[in-house]
């Protein structure tokens, strides 16, 4: 299978759809917690998360400095501002975790679009989703529990990432929650003793799926059924 088609809206693309913008495609290597959007500033492109995981966050006052607002992973791109036709970015965005990623110049990306195709239909359907991510994320930094919101994280990080085992650092997931390192210490820590997780050298691997998501809150589902009918067959 085309590397390309591993980001799930370059693969519903139709063959014909596809060969028009592959040419204007770039496969690019990222490295973790490498920026590609500063806050307010202007985006020079798009990407299509292929093996990566990116992270969108806003700045708080504070010592938490940023909070996730949301992640996006094989399933979307990074850059739908350019397309509701922002030439800034309300968010920062970086890469989460390390991978590849498909890139495509904003200016060659607004050129595809002023022709008619799939790509329109897809995104205005995939912003939808994002909105129903950033809603619930919202809703969830509210009303639930940090282990709560922990275990949503890191089971939608897996799912973004198709599998299991991902690097993680405990400031990294403190940040991105908004809570103190030494909860997300004290979380990981039971989580490991409980046998749900292993956590060792910066590295995080979901060893009981099911328990974990009986950890996680409601959230953790809803996003998942929202992101999962968008990337049926018929979305």
């Amino acid at each position: 299978m085309d590397d390309y088609r591993w980001n799930t809206l370059l693969a519903k693309l139709s063959e014909a759809e596809f060969t028009r913008l592959r040419p204007g495609l770039r496969v690019v290597d990222l490295r973790i917690k490498q920026p590609i959007y500063q806050y307010r500033h202007p985006m020079d492109a798009v990407y299509f998360p292929l093996d990566s995981v990116f992270s969108l966050v806003t700045p708080v006052s504070g010592e938490r400095g940023v909070v996730e607002v949301a992640t996006v992973g094989f399933e979307g791109m990074v850059g739908l501002p350019l397309f509701l036709g922002s030439a800034t970015s309300p968010t920062a965005a970086f890469c989460q975790v390390p991978g590849r990623a498909a890139e495509l110049s904003a200016t060659d990306f607004r050129e595809f679009l002023h022709q008619d195709g799939q790509l329109h239909g897809l995104l205005h359907r995939y912003t939808e989703t994002m909105i129903t991510q950033m809603a619930q994320n919202v809703a969830c930094n509210v009303a639930h529990l940090a282990e709560q919101r922990a275990a949503r994280w890191v089971l939608t990080t897996g799912d973004r990432t198709r599998g299991d085992r991902f690097p993680l650092t405990q400031e990294f997931l403190a940040q991105m929650l908004g809570v103190r390192r030494s909860t997300v210490s004290e979380i990981a820590g039971k989580l490991q003793a409980d046998g749900v997780i292993t956590y060792s050298r910066g590295n995080l691997a979901i060893l009981d799926r099911p328990r974990l998501t009986g950890i996680a809150c409601e959230c953790y589902r809803i996003i998942k059924d929202e992101f999962d009918a968008f990337a049926g067959p018929d979305a």
